[in-house]
């Protein structure tokens, strides 16, 4: 049985409010890390979402194993199948340098992301009346347009909370990438209780991914209050959003207003 250890307040207080410069460095991986993966979790989501609902029946199917095998199996055993099954560069940005394994795990976690995202943006397009596509192509509007200007603006007021969720969850998953060599913040925990073997250094990252989740969940607040109001007040017409579709000078004016 292991014996209660003391925490030791002084180095929590210090990680947190005084870092090390090194620790920023871990901080940006995290945070970069996190955008990325998210924002192309959701863009393959919508792809798998559009082809699920296809009249095409092999993008049904190849969408529905995307999201079985995915959704089916560890992100963690999908980390590092990507990483070491494949050959990854490294991109440079300047003073920016992206290392191979980072891209790996960006990778990895965007694929894992767009299968649950599927099902989100689905669900989503789904509250949406049917019968608002098909007055769209009435007037002339392709599937595309209709989806764009019509369907999706709409359908964001049901995919925004659990999308903030997801990336609520995408911020605290990216600590799995240090399992290939990522140096983010949990690895900066890790390598320094391996030197110092104070755990410690656990509960000072604890408090970092306590602050990220913290900040995005007022964030997300405030976006879905925005999204609330729209609902509740100043929305158009469907005749009206038609209309500012075909406009998108018009479409633009409304939305800066309110």
């Amino acid at each position: 049985m292991h014996a209660l250890v003391a925490v030791d307040l002084h180095i929590i207080w210090q990680q947190v409010f005084h870092p090390h410069s090194v620790f920023f460095r871990t901080l940006w991986a995290t945070v970069y890390i996190s955008i990325i993966s998210q924002a192309a979790g959701v863009l393959l989501g919508l792809l798998a979402a559009l082809a699920r609902m296809s009249r095409f029946a092999p993008l049904r199917w190849i969408s529905g194993v995307y999201v079985w095998i995915f959704r089916g199996t560890p992100v963690l055993v999908q980390i590092f199948y990507i990483y070491f099954a494949f050959s990854w560069p490294t991109l440079h940005f300047g003073f920016w340098t992206v290392p191979d394994a980072a891209i790996a795990g960006i990778v990895a976690l965007s694929i894992n992301e767009g299968a649950y995202m599927r099902e989100i943006i689905r669900a989503g397009i789904d509250s949406v009346d049917r019968g608002q596509m098909e007055a769209a192509k009435s007037v002339g509007m392709t599937y595309g347009m209709a989806m764009r200007r019509i369907i999706l603006p709409q359908a964001a007021r049901v995919i925004v909370p659990p999308l903030g969720n997801e990336f609520n969850n995408m911020m605290k998953t990216t600590s799995l990438v240090y399992t290939i060599g990522v140096f983010e913040m949990f690895a900066f925990a890790e390598q320094n209780y391996s030197q110092f073997f104070i755990a410690d250094y656990f509960l000072a990252v604890a408090v970092w991914y306590l602050m990220l989740t913290t900040v995005w969940t007022f964030i997300q607040a405030y976006i879905e209050r925005r999204l609330a109001v729209s609902e509740r007040g100043d929305e158009l017409s469907f005749r009206e959003r038609l209309q500012a579709a075909w406009n998108p000078m018009t479409s633009w004016a409304r939305g800066g207003g309110g």
